[in-house]
């Protein structure tokens, strides 16, 4: 196991096990299906995607995938999201359980709409 941050999502998700990395893929897939015109890139040494400003973020634990939508993405869906672990701006998918990527495209759909609503960042 190196200790050099990934400077990309591929080398990220390179970094797990096979199964993790099946499940890491799978949620890349649903999000940039979902999100089409948003970029890759990592902050805060996780797999991230911006669009007018960060989208989304996910990263593999130990026993579950975090996913975090911000605030909004978690509030909009919380009563899907009750089933899981989760905290203000974060949800907790168990790794021993399939992903929901259906809820997961449904969640980047919501954040795309939002971040489409406000007004440019500056570069």
């Amino acid at each position: 196991m190196t200790t050099e941050k990934p400077s990309n999502i591929d080398e990220y998700i390179a970094g797990f096990p096979a199964d993790i990395q099946k499940s890491l893929e799978q949620i890349r897939e649903t999000i940039k299906n979902a999100a089409p015109e948003a970029e890759e890139t990592i902050k805060y040494a996780m797999p991230t995607y911006t669009l007018n400003g960060n989208l989304i973020h996910f990263a593999a634990f130990k026993n579950h995938i975090g996913l975090y939508p911000t605030p909004t993405g978690i509030e909009a869906f919380k009563e899907e999201l009750a089933l899981y672990k989760g905290a203000k701006g974060s949800v907790q998918f168990p790794l021993d359980k399939p992903m929901p990527l259906n809820l997961i495209a449904r969640i980047v759909k919501f954040r795309v709409m939002k971040n489409l609503e406000k007004p440019a960042q500056k570069k």
